[in-house]
Order: structure tokens, then C-alpha cells, then sequence
């Protein structure tokens, strides 16, 4: 090829047009498709998860409430265990025993009150309806009307006896998978309890090998904080419950444990529950006492509230699981919205804990005290390890020996005092 043919040629490639269109997609075009799919899928993942947790429910929650009384009864265990000297099986069984017997003490002593308390609660609020009622038709002339509204909700009972019908029937189901989902979580609990580092082990043993010693330090500061949640709630729900009752005594002091019950299984929904209970005292008071007795009661539920708001949670929350109240709110709300009062109850929580995973997985330790060293056993036999010998019996009369050097080990099961999993 001649020099002019050369530099022909070399023109023609340097005048050429790009052939790669990305040069003519702005930076952050290219940034914005880059996080927008990754964002969608993410949200699909999410998506996903949720469907199938809503698809599970009667299991996935009843496993939930197994690790929340895990939490609250480990201590037990490990006192009968540990400074007593029971089995482990035993003192598993006897903390689980234990508690059954004091919610069934409480709901028993709280049924007792009720009953004792309700038909005096009744006779007042029907006589102050009908007493309100006199003076609103004596007033107005409603009694024509309420004549016309009563043959109305005849006729709509009458109409919708099926529908009451099915309702019964699915309120006999929903009672039915409670029950059901009750038995799973007590024999959840019972072995969380027994075992939980060896299921703890297994669960982390079905992740790749890289990745189980960085998830199994994780799951393990998870812990701790779902631990330091559950003691804080139970402490901010037991002095709402015990402010809240006190104040309930001077007004109906045979309703005044019920109350107190009610306000501290309420008190385990963050904001939302106390408010709600709160309420419900406030309510109780006004039909038994009046509108005085009411507002003295509403101070009551107010400052006690108060109280919890700005002493002890900001104090014992916020260490506990250090999330800002703007995000607990949320949580609160995203979790309601997602399911009920059951993603009210376990949404702050699952928050706490996600919180605590994400953090250690970037980099962010907020228990350095834990240190490293507790590592998961190892399930499988080094390549260099010298075999064991099996006896296999492969025809009758004839034994035969083999090899393996694939074998699982037994693991120690002890770990460090400061380990909820022990």
C-alpha cells in the first residue's frame, strides 16, 4: 500500500463517527438507569418476601412470638441451669411451664375482676344512657324515631342472618388456627430455648462458607439487641401499667387490674398501644364516675405517659435499640399498615435488629464488647484429616470397612457469658 493510500486510510478512520452511542448519554443519566433498576429490584425482592410472609403467616408468626418469649425467658433458663444445676432440657421446660402459669394466673385474676366489676359498670352506664336518653327526647322528641330505628335494625338482622352466620363461622376458623398457631409457638420456644446454638449453627451452616463467620457475628449483635429491646419494653409497660392502674383504683378499683393488664399488653405496640389503652381507662372512667372523674383520670394516663415519653424512653429505648422516634413512629406505621396490629407489634423490633445487621455488615460494630472469638464450630473434617474407619455391612455375613472423611463433628456447645445464644 502506497503512503497516500496509508494516510487515506488514516483520515478516514480519525473522521470516522464513534460507533458506541454511550459517549452520547450524560454521566448522570447513566447513574440515575444504574440505581433505578437496581432500586426496582430490590423493591421486587422486598415484595417478594412480604407476599410470602403474608402467604405463612400462621407459621411465620408464631415463630416470632417463640423468639421474643425466648428472649424474655432465657435468663430463667440459664439461672436453673447454670446455679441450680438442672438439666438443660428440664430448665427449658420448667421456664416455659412458668410462664404459662403466670399468664394463666393473670388472665384468671383479671377474668375474676371483670366479672366481679362489670355487671356494677353495666347497671351505671345503661342507667346513664337512659337517663341521657329521657333528656334528649323529652328535648327533641325522639321517641318516634327511636321507635322507626329499632324496627330498622330488625329488619337488617333479619336480612343478614347469613352473613352473621358465615361470620361465626369464620371467627370459629380464626379461633381454631390461633390455637394452632399457640402449639407452634410453645414448641418453638421450648427448643429455642433447648438448643438455640446448634439450630443457630444449622442455620448459618446452610449460607456459603465465606459468608457464615460475617453472619454469624451479625446474627449475633442482632441478638443483643432484640434482647436490650424486649427488657426496656417490659420495663416501660410495666410502669405504664402500674401508673395507669394506681390511678384507675380511686374510681373502680374492681376494674383497676384489668386496666392494668390491658395497658401493659398494649404498651408492647410503641406509641400507638399506650394511647389506645390509655383511652380505654379514660373511658371506663367517664361511664362509671363522670366527667370530673374522667379528666382526673385522662391527667393520670397523660402524666404517666409523659413520663415514659421523656424519661425513659429516650434513655432506655434509644440505647437499647438506637433508632430516632421519627423512624420508630414509622416503623410503627409501615408495619400496621402492612399487617395489622401484628406488624405494629413486631415492627420497631425487626427494625432495631435489621439496623444492628446492616451497621455490622458495613463496617459499624455497636457491641465491640462481643469481640470475634466466639466463632461457629466447624461441621466438616479438614482434607488432610486421617479417615475414620465405619464397619458397613453390604451383604449378610459379610462386613465390610470403608473410609469416611466427610463426617460432621460434635461442636462445643458453650459460648461466652454475654451471648444470648447460650
Amino acid at each position: 500500500m502506497s503512503q497516500t493510500e496509508e494516510t487515506s486510510v488514516t483520515s478516514t478512520q480519525a473522521t470516522a463517527p464513534p460507533t458506541d452511542e454511550s459517549g452520547a448519554v450524560p454521566p448522570a443519566i447513566r447513574a440515575a438507569a444504574s440505581w433505578s433498576w437496581r432500586i426496582l429490584l430490590i423493591g421486587a425482592f422486598i415484595a417478594a418476601a412480604l407476599w410470602l410472609l403474608t402467604l405463612l403467616k400462621t407459621i411465620v408468626i408464631p415463630v416470632a412470638v417463640a423468639l421474643l418469649l425466648t428472649i424474655m425467658l432465657t435468663p430463667v433458663r440459664r439461672v436453673l441451669n447454670e446455679r441450680l444445676r438442672l438439666p438443660r432440657g428440664l430448665s427449658a421446660g420448667l421456664s416455659l411451664v412458668g410462664l404459662i402459669v403466670v399468664v394463666a394466673g393473670l388472665v384468671t385474676l383479671a377474668g375474676q375482676s371483670i366479672a366481679n366489676g362489670f355487671a356494677d359498670l353495666t347497671a351505671q352506664a345503661i342507667s346513664g344512657f337512659e337517663e341521657l336518653w329521657a333528656q334528649l327526647s323529652a328535648t327533641f322528641g325522639l321517641e318516634d324515631q327511636l321507635n322507626s330505628y329499632s324496627q330498622d335494625i330488625l329488619a337488617q338482622l333479619e336480612a343478614q342472618q347469613g352473613a352473621i352466620v358465615s361470620g361465626a363461622l369464620g371467627a370459629a376458623a380464626t379461633a381454631g388456627s390461633v390455637l394452632v398457631g399457640a402449639l407452634i409457638a410453645l414448641f418453638c420456644t421450648f427448643f429455642f430455648l433447648h438448643d438455640p446454638r446448634g439450630i443457630w449453627t444449622w442455620i448459618v451452616g446452610l449460607l456459603p462458607m465465606s459468608s457464615r463467620e460475617r453472619v454469624n457475628q451479625a446474627g449475633r449483635r442482632g441478638a443483643v439487641t432484640l434482647a436490650a429491646y424486649t427488657r426496656t419494653q417490659i420495663l416501660v409497660a410495666a410502669v405504664d401499667a402500674v401508673g395507669i392502674g394506681i390511678g384507675a383504683v380511686f374510681f373502680v378499683p374492681t376494674l383497676a387490674l384489668p386496666i392494668g393488664i390491658l395497658v401493659f399488653v398494649g404498651s408492647f405496640v410503641p406509641v400507638v398501644g399506650a394511647i389506645a389503652t390509655g383511652a380505654i381507662a379514660v373511658v371506663v372512667v367517664l361511664v362509671s364516675n363522670g366527667w370530673v372523674a374522667a379528666l382526673i383520670m385522662l391527667g393520670v394516663v397523660l402524666l404517666v405517659q409523659q413520663i415514659e415519653s421523656h424519661a425513659l424512653q429516650p434513655f432506655l429505648m434509644g440505647h437499647a435499640v438506637s433508632l430516632h422516634p421519627v423512624a420508630v413512629i414509622l416503623a410503627v406505621a409501615a408495619g400496621s399498615y402492612a399487617a395489622g396490629i401484628v406488624g405494629a407489634l413486631f415492627a420497631v423490633p425487626l427494625a432495631a435488629v435489621l439496623n444492628t445487621v446492616i451497621l455490622y455488615l458495613n463496617g459499624h460494630d455497636k457491641f465491640p464488647e462481643l469481640g470475634d472469638e466466639d466463632a461457629l464450630p466447624i461441621r466438616w473434617r479438614a482434607a488432610d484429616a486421617p479417615p475414620i474407619p465405619l464397619r458397613l455391612r453390604r451383604t449378610p455375613g459379610v462386613v465390610a470397612e470403608t473410609a469416611v472423611t466427610d463426617v460432621g463433628v460434635d461442636e462445643d456447645r458453650d459460648a461466652p457469658e454475654g451471648d444470648p445464644t447460650r
